[in-house]
């Protein structure tokens, strides 16, 4: 069948925290539409949650899936070796997946969320096929230079963006040596790349070296997120994961001040859409901050982002905002921002599915009715999860 024949269609992959609630918006956009489209969903597991706003659901490509099930049916009778796995028909790749399926229901829009990099080494062929790449970036240095903090930081601060500065370290020594040089200032430490707050740690130095601590205090006030610096050096000197596996690690100043996130829709380095908010307590407050908008506009400009992209920068103690990374991909708090009356990702896939014109930031921020949210939890009832199958479950 023609694509010509088939509705044009917008693609969410895995990868954003955010994937349900911006497919309900997208069916918004489709139920207030003239022009008919197709919503597709995929992910690696079975999740039927985050599916419920699809039209189509896609199961992407997942090896260790596979070879997991392929575990759960050997036999010790069979004595079927690992070399027998290991030679089983290869598995497409996910690009390679998404790109035939895509095709094949005339995908004109796809965003890739965090596995943008793999897609964005193949951005020419997805553009010879007709299908507008949302990857946060347009290169595969721009996103690799976004997910190493330190690599981050070194470009921010040619171009001349306040960032948060930091110092890689690898090895005890190297912390030792810093925490010598930085002793007289708050502190805290966390990985080079990595998402969630992983690894992240306040370091609490208030301790004289011969005074009594209370080892059990940081694993009880988690949410502290704070560890006493002599036992982060000890559990970092004595790990056998970090043995293993070394894990480059950032000594960082700790900034006291307030910490903001900024969602924003941009287009080959152009800001088209952003809304600003920052937590107090549990409470979000929306709007639109341009003294945190004049740092993020140059920081889009910079490393030329494209798709919809979340920023996070932090008050230092004199009030000035200092970036602290980009995460190449919509928050998993974007939903929050439609309660100021605008939706962004409606913004971005009403522009890029030619539904509207482009967006102007301009227009955008009258639009913005400041707002205060509390996010409460829901729950929603699944079935179990049938399988470790590839491919199309619909």
């Amino acid at each position: 069948m023609s694509t010509n024949k088939i509705p044009k269609a917008v693609w969410l992959a895995e990868g954003q925290s955010s994937q349900r609630d911006m497919l309900e918006s997208l069916q918004i956009i489709k139920a207030q539409s003239t022009s008919s489209f197709t919503i597709i969903g995929s992910h690696r597991h079975n999740r039927p949650e985050i599916f419920e706003f699809a039209d189509v659901i896609f199961r992407e490509p997942y090896k260790a899936a596979v070879v997991k099930q392929q575990d759960e049916n050997l036999t010790s009778s069979e004595a079927i070796t690992n070399e027998r796995i290991l030679s089983e028909p290869p598995l497409p790749e996910r690009w390679q997946f998404v790109l035939e399926h895509a095709k094949q229901n005339n995908v004109k829009v796809l965003l890739t969320g965090r596995n943008g990099i793999d897609y964005e080494r193949h951005r020419a062929t997805f553009s010879e096929a007709g299908i507008r790449l949302l990857t946060g970036a347009t290169s595969v240095s721009a996103l690799e230079t976004i997910d190493d903090k330190f690599a981050f930081m070194q470009q921010c601060q040619a171009h001349d963006i306040p960032v948060a500065e930091a110092w890689r370290f690898d090895t005890v020594d190297e912390l030792e040596s810093l925490l010598a040089k930085h002793s007289n200032e708050p502190l805290c430490v966390k990985p080079v790349t990595g998402i969630f707050a992983q690894g992240f740690w306040k370091l609490d130095a208030d301790k004289e070296v011969d005074e009594q601590y209370d080892s059990f205090e940081h694993l009880y006030f988690t949410e502290d997120k704070k560890i006493n610096t002599l036992q982060f050096i000890n559990a970092y000197r004595t790990s056998i994961m970090i043995k293993e596996q070394p894990i480059p690690m950032l000594l960082m100043p700790y900034l006291s001040g307030r910490e903001y996130s900024i969602d924003v829709v941009c287009e080959y380095g152009e800001v088209l859409a952003a809304i600003t908010r920052y937590k107090t307590g549990k409470v979000q407050h929306i709007g639109y901050d341009k003294s945190v908008m004049d740092v993020v506009t140059s920081l889009i400009k910079a490393f030329y982002c494209d798709g919809i992209v979340s920023v996070q920068t932090k008050e230092n103690s004199e009030g000035q905002h200092q970036v602290l990374e980009i995460n190449s991909r919509p928050s998993g708090g974007i939903g929050y921002t439609t309660h100021s009356g605008v939706d962004l990702t409606q913004v971005g896939f009403s522009y890029w599915l030619g539904l509207t014109e482009k967006p102007k930031l301009a227009d955008i921020v009258k639009q913005i009715i400041p707002c205060q949210v509390r996010s409460i939890m829901t729950g929603v009832k699944i079935e179990a999860d049938e399988a470790d199958e590839v491919g199309n479950f619909q």
